[in-house]
């Protein structure tokens, strides 16, 4: 693969060591505070960044950035086929577990062939909006009644090939979900969710090992404490632990959750996590949201990230968990979208900040460098990847945004990123290279020639699925 070279006009290396790295450190024209250097050349080989210049002048041969350029976004938390849910679950009044029985009707009515569809239809949506990694959290393994397809990883691997066909690295958590809650089975369409026990699930990921490459990570997630128990938990961690990989796990998002772990097993999830060694600096617990104490002190401790996704949690009125007592004791924090309710991690950020306003009446919690660390290198940590900065060694992810924007107009130099966490949206994104490669230029997809319409198709083939030939 030929050396590419990439002028950005301006560009943020991304909030770790910056001003202590060489290419940065003698850099002409850095502006004070916001970290942002001018007229920087960025060279990449074999899809990885090798050298990141300033006060360079741009060449023939190099493709100019416009606009700002940043590293590529981490998308911490996605399931995918509830894209199709997006305007549909708004009408009348409910909760979270209302909720989730619409999301359990389009659960139903997925197979290998329109789960690759959305999947790929909404991983260009996330490059759009300058996405380069996504977190799938997936569970939806098996056919109707619970049936294995003639390969068990068929739905797992339709989703690293929608995430290749996008042009986004994936790093596919393959989920254990094994029972209905505390004292119940699975039941319904969550019979397809589960393998029967933790060993069989461990068969299956040994299997699905063998579909990593430069853009694709394979990782394990447990759904929650009431969908695996704690043997199986310790199974799922240890096969974590023995592949070095990373670990996910939904924590403490409803009330509920918590009542009725503390009913069943006397501790919080958080403490039921930490009782079966579950948390460690490879593990991020998704949504954190009604933590208490205890629970952020041992987050904390452990070093575990904690995945934020408030568009979804307050679309589904979960409420608005504690990231800055969490960030104070220790676990990094990144973001993700969840149920896609909005793709765009900079609404993600500027929310971390915005809701806890609301319920402290305070303002100030997180700086814009720290929400963007979370949007970017954090997320990437999360998600097994070494990347989300520009730096030598690095992944060539990058996206620019456009300076020039009505959400951007009148941007300073002294407040670049706090501009970019809140006043940016997605569709300020007008370029974004993975790996060195242009997936998206002059705000158009390269791979997905009308990403509108396939999302369209795809939900159709979804909502309406009698309407289409199987």
């Amino acid at each position: 693969m030929p050396l590419k070279r990439f002028f950005a006009e301006l560009a943020w290396a991304g909030r770790a060591e910056v001003d202590t790295k060489a290419a940065l450190r003698a850099a002409g024209d850095v502006i004070t505070g916001a970290q942002i250097a001018r007229d920087v050349m960025i060279e990449v080989d074999d899809g990885r960044i090798t050298k990141v210049t300033p006060g360079e002048v741009q060449d023939a041969e190099s493709v100019r950035l416009t606009g700002l350029t940043i590293p590529g976004l981490a998308n911490a938390h996605s399931h995918a086929f509830q894209r199709a849910l997006r305007g549909r679950t708004h009408q009348g009044a409910g909760d979270f577990w209302t909720w989730r029985e619409a999301m359990y009707e389009t659960a139903s009515a997925l197979d290998p062939d329109r789960y690759y569809a959305l999947a790929r239809a909404t991983y260009a949506e996330m490059a759009l909006a300058g996405i380069t990694a996504v977190g799938e959290f997936h569970y939806l393994h098996h056919g109707p009644g619970g049936r294995a397809y003639g390969d068990p990883n068929e739905m797992g691997r339709a989703l690293i090939a929608a995430a290749r066909d996008a042009g986004i690295r994936i790093t596919l958590l393959d989920c254990c979900y094994l029972r209905g809650g505390f004292d119940r089975p699975l039941d319904g369409v969550q019979v397809r969710f589960g393998d029967g026990d933790a060993e069989r699930w461990a068969e299956r990921m040994e299997d699905l090992l063998g579909s990593q490459s430069d853009t694709v990570l394979v990782a394990a997630a447990i759904h929650s404490v009431r969908a695996v128990d704690p043997k199986a938990m310790a199974t799922v961690a240890r096969f974590a632990s023995e592949h070095e990989m990373p670990l996910h796990v939904h924590v403490s998002e409803q009330r509920s959750e918590n009542a009725e772990c503390l009913e069943a097993t006397g501790h919080t999830p958080a403490g039921q996590l930490a009782r079966t060694g579950v948390l460690g600096p490879s593990t991020t617990a998704v949504h954190a949201t009604h933590l208490d104490e205890a629970d952020v002190v041992s987050l904390g401790r452990s070093g575990a990230h904690v995945c934020m996704c408030p568009t979804t949690e307050r679309d589904l009125a979960d409420g608005v968990g504690p990231a800055r007592a969490l960030a104070r004791a220790g676990s990094p924090l990144c973001l993700g979208t969840d149920s896609h309710a909005s793709i765009d991690l900079f609404e993600e950020a500027r929310a971390v900040e915005l809701d806890e306003r609301l319920i402290t009446e305070r303002r100030g919690h997180h700086r814009a460098p720290d929400l963007l660390h979370a949007a970017t290198a954090a997320g990437m940590q999360s998600l097994g990847w070494n990347g989300g900065v520009l730096e030598p060694g690095a992944p060539a992810d990058f996206v620019t945004l456009d300076l020039a924007s009505v959400r951007l107009a009148g941007v300073e130099p002294s407040s670049v990123l706090e501009h970019l966490v809140f006043a940016a949206s997605a569709a300020d994104v007008v370029g974004v290279i993975v790996g060195g490669e242009q997936v998206v230029a002059a705000r158009r997809h390269t791979k997905v020639p009308d990403v509108a319409r396939s999302l369209s198709q795809a939900i159709k083939a979804v909502v309406e699925p009698a309407a289409v030939a199987p």
